[in-house]
């Protein structure tokens, strides 16, 4: 027990520089100018429902978990009381079943209730640029 917390100090510690020394940085800024636009898409989520972008729409900001069923720190961040929309990452689409099954298992296992959708070309294209996952983004509704 004393080792994890020692471990555990260390690795705040750590994080914590890194966050504060990156703000000295201002040439990497994210601005609305260099934001990139979601892309449009027409899909449908782990039950087969069809999903567009209009999901965004009227909604100052939506939250969205990129996961994949590969990743258990994945599947161990799924907020289970917040609102959002997940992407199940290491799906090719609806007609990718066992990957479907799969991920509908994991959220069912772990109580999920918010709406997750299976790529199409658009979204697989913006998947392309994730490097790794868990990953959140914040979309407005634009």
């Amino acid at each position: 027990m004393k080792n994890f917390v020692k471990i555990l100090g260390l690795t705040l510690f750590m994080v914590s520089t890194l966050l504060l020394s990156s703000g000295c940085f201002t040439g990497n800024a994210a601005s609305k100018e260099t934001a990139e636009k979601f892309p449009a898409f027409k899909t449908v989520d782990t039950n087969g429902n069809a999903v567009t972008e209009d999901i965004f729409k009227g909604k100052k900001v939506t939250v969205v978990n990129i996961w994949g069923t590969f990743c258990p720190p994945c599947i161990e961040e799924m907020p289970k009381d917040a609102q959002i929309i997940g992407i199940v990452c290491d799906s090719k689409g609806a007609s990718d079943t066992k990957t479907t099954a799969a991920a509908v298992k994991i959220m069912n296992d772990a109580g999920v209730k918010f709406v997750n959708i299976l790529p199409d070309e658009g979204i697989g294209k913006y998947l392309d640029n994730v490097m790794a996952v868990p990953t959140t983004i914040f979309v407005d509704g634009e």
